[in-house]
């Protein structure tokens, strides 16, 4: 439904906690995939801990990036901050699934194959549902809450917004705000 006065209306591009849940599963777990086939591979050119250290700092980017773009809906790249942000949830959770693994060891000796998978993935299962809170309630928090208004906030300083201006041909009066910002419009700067 279109307002009567003019303007267009902006819908909201800020996905409900079920569909951010999804988002953050799909996105979180197909980068995950491609970065347990990458580093067997990149592990051919240099020494593994290495190939995984590259992979595991270029997914978490990628990640933040899209989490930034789509599973939140923030309308705007993730910047230094939440990209730091997500690098600490991501160790926390790193820490969540070495201490299972050392609590599974310090309990038995040698667990079977089966185990060891129960528990790293409960306890994966467990650090990412706890990364999700931490990145929708306190990294992407201000973002989902105003949606893409956040990413306007530069342009207030230039100007008004949904005034008038001059047209340079004929001098007639011209709505500003039928045709949203480049600034407005997400980047994505890594292509997947």
């Amino acid at each position: 439904m279109l307002p009567t006065n003019g303007t267009t209306a902006t819908p909201s591009t800020t996905p409900g906690p079920l569909a951010s849940f999804v988002r953050f599963v799909v996105f979180g777990g197909g980068i995950g995939l491609l970065s347990g086939a990458a580093v067997p591979l990149l592990a051919t050119l240099m020494p593994w801990a290495l190939a995984n250290a590259v992979i595991t700092v270029v997914s978490t980017l990628v990640c933040t990036e899209l989490h930034a773009l789509f599973t939140f809906g923030t309308g705007r790249r993730a910047g230094w901050r939440r990209h730091l942000q997500s690098a600490g949830s991501a160790t926390a959770a790193y820490g969540v699934t070495c201490a299972a693994m050392f609590g599974l060891y310090a309990l038995q000796s040698s667990p079977g194959l089966l185990t060891q998978q129960a528990v790293y993935l409960g306890a994966a299962a467990l650090a990412g549902t706890g990364r999700f809170l931490v990145l929708r309630l306190f990294v992407f928090a201000d973002g989902a809450r105003k949606g893409t208004a956040a990413s306007t906030q530069g342009e207030a300083a230039a100007g008004p917004k949904g005034g008038t201006a001059s047209d340079p041909r004929g001098g007639t009066a011209v709505p500003t705000a039928v045709v949203p910002s480049a600034r407005t419009r997400p980047v994505l700067a890594v292509a997947c």
